[in-house]
């Protein structure tokens, strides 16, 4: 039983976890072992939710908190670089200097988080400010900023949408 409701969160939330931690973090391996540690604290947490959107809102909250500890920590802090390793692996093919993740991965977090909520996770923004613990009003403007940054970065090429 325990085995069914483990695969069943892992197929509903993973991949909204890792992307919401990559987005905090900027490296794939720290959001998939934040993806791990938010699963298994839903798991072994066995609330049950009144519906969907409450259990949703609880594991995004979750993953957010785990972000932020994750940067906190001495390790995170700590960590050498991987350029400084370079000389001893081979060369990776660089992601193409137009694509909009690369465009989106060089926005500040707190235009990157709120983004990614919106746009991704499709939260409005009150909500938004709820799961950050911040006014709407400043979402607002963070979610306008973001918008204006990535079209400048993108040479103004983009629509309103």
């Amino acid at each position: 039983m325990e085995e069914q409701r483990a695969r069943e969160l892992v197929d509903r939330y993973a991949d909204a976890i890792i992307r919401l931690g990559y987005t905090w973090l900027g490296d794939l391996d720290d959001a998939k072992d934040i993806c791990q540690e938010v699963l298994l604290k839903l798991l072994a947490d066995g609330r049950t939710f009144p519906d969907w959107g409450q259990e949703r809102a609880w594991v995004v909250r979750v993953a957010i908190n785990q972000c932020k500890n994750w940067k906190k920590s001495a390790w995170f802090r700590r960590r050498a670089p991987l350029e400084e390793g370079l000389h001893l692996s081979v060369e990776a093919p660089e992601p193409e200097d137009g694509s909009l993740l690369e465009q989106v991965n060089r926005l500040p977090l707190k235009y990157r988080q709120v983004l990614y909520l919106r746009y991704y996770e499709d939260y409005e923004v009150h909500e938004i400010a709820a799961l950050l613990g911040q006014s709407p009003a400043l979402v607002s403007t963070h979610l306008a900023r973001a918008k204006a940054k990535l079209r400048q970065q993108l040479g103004g090429n983009c629509y309103d949408g």
